[in-house]
């Protein structure tokens, strides 16, 4: 994995999951970072045991990504302690399921409010630190805004929206040395656990097998901080300098992008 000694790193989400697989991978690499999260206790543990194993450092700021107020206060907090900042990692995100006509006002909002207005204030904080010295913002987008996501059309339509703002934000903020890019992670985490323990045997049973015969790399979904996190480190470093814009499946070869 790349080294990030030195680099100033935020990554949301990290009270589990992805968010704190990447953290806990970064601190290894040698950055210091902020973690935000709205799970409060979790967020703070995930930080102390990644600080604890080093060469790094981690911080942890509580907020919702939703809240424009919140994450404000959060990324200037972040920005107290690390000194600045070189790269945004958003991996906040909610996954909700139920069919299209029966989706609720309230659930659409949640979604939209988690996942994309999200993305959105989280990058405009970002921006606002990076903006005069460059940087690197890395969205998480899904092949759920590309293919069709039964029983999950306001998380296909949220994750569509978040990968169709990296594409044009990339655009606008290049001039200001930003890059903008967006992954599209098919890992094992405790979301997809729990959508699991959802279904009944028999869909458990034909769930796996599409799952083997779609991902051609092991048949399975892959793992956060071996699969995934080694190529968030490649683009929050210098050596992805020439690369924005893109939407990158990290996810066996589930899904191509053209």
């Amino acid at each position: 994995m790349e080294s990030l000694e030195g680099k100033r790193i935020v990554v949301t989400g990290t009270a589990r999951g992805i968010g704190a697989a990447v953290l806990h991978a970064f601190v290894r690499a040698g950055a210091r970072v902020a973690g935000i999260d709205r799970d409060v206790e979790r967020g703070e543990a995930v930080a102390l045991a990644a600080s604890e194993r080093g060469p790094g450092a981690a911080w942890f700021h509580a907020a919702d990504v939703g809240d424009r107020t919140a994450v404000e206060a959060a990324f200037a907090a972040a920005d107290g302690v690390l000194g600045g900042l070189d790269a945004l990692v958003h991996a906040a995100g909610i996954e909700r399921r139920c069919a299209a006509e029966r989706i609720s006002d309230a659930e659409w909002d949640e979604m939209l409010a988690v996942n994309a207005r999200g993305t959105m204030l989280t990058n405009q904080a970002a921006f606002a630190r990076l903006r005069d010295v460059g940087g690197s913002i890395v969205n998480f987008g899904s092949d759920s805004g590309l293919v069709p996501h039964l029983n999950g059309a306001h998380y296909s339509a949220a994750k569509a929206a978040v990968m169709a703002w990296t594409r044009t934000v990339a655009h606008e903020w290049g001039r200001y040395g930003i890059r903008v890019n967006s992954v599209l992670p098919a890992v094992h985490t405790p979301m997809y656990d729990e959508y699991l323990g959802r279904l009944p045997d028999d869909e458990l049973v034909q769930h796996r097998e599409k799952m083997r015969l779609r991902i051609p790399l092991g048949g399975r979904l892959g793992d956060a901080q071996r699969d995934l996190a080694p190529v968030l480190a490649f683009l929050v470093s210098d050596a992805s300098r020439f690369i924005t814009g893109q939407l990158i499946p990290v996810d066996g070869g589930k899904v191509s992008v053209r």
